[in-house]
């Protein structure tokens, strides 16, 4: 995302990268990104973190003082495609959020765009600040799919993300 883009200031700080991006260009390969947002109180200090499959060796988090859970899955999933944005590879997103999956593959998304952005039930869609952006990159990149896996199911990587973003919002509790 470019620095004068209006969303770029929710995303510039409370950002931990676990490893550089040199030269960030990579070919033929199809990466699984996991995904997790978490809240405490709901809202309150949230926590966001994405990790690639199948050992979390490339990751990152971050988080905000005061925030939803919803908003915290949509944030991890636009860092998490941020990140590869240039990569040639395949995303496979994998999320317990129903929200952030069925966006992609029920495409609710476009019926969210041919209403002038409001939901089934003619309401202004919720997050549209970070809806807008992520839908955007998702359509630009292209060759990123969506997973549902159940949280808490004994997944390691969802496990992981999961640890991570609690940790996270951690860091924003008072």
């Amino acid at each position: 995302m470019q620095s004068d883009s209006p969303q770029a200031s929710l995303f510039d700080d409370g950002v931990t990268e676990s490893r550089p991006r040199p030269g960030h260009r990579e070919s033929g390969r199809t990466i699984r990104v996991y995904t997790d947002g978490a809240c405490s109180g709901n809202p309150g200090p949230g926590g966001w973190a994405w990790a690639t499959a199948p050992d979390g060796e490339t990751s990152a988090g971050g988080g905000e003082a005061y925030t939803t859970n919803q908003r915290m899955e949509i944030v991890a999933t636009l860092r998490a495609l941020e990140h590869f944005e240039n990569d040639d590879v395949d995303v496979v997103i994998v999320s317990d959020s129903n929200y952030v999956v069925k966006c992609f593959q029920d495409r609710w998304w476009e019926g969210w765009l041919s209403r002038g952005w409001k939901n089934s039930q003619r309401q202004p869609v919720a997050n549209r600040d970070l809806w807008e952006p992520l839908i955007a990159l998702v359509r630009r990149r292209g060759r990123v799919t969506f997973e549902w896996v159940k949280g808490h199911s004994g997944d390691p990587m969802n496990d992981l993300v999961d640890a991570k973003a609690v940790e996270e919002s951690r860091r924003y509790s008072a």
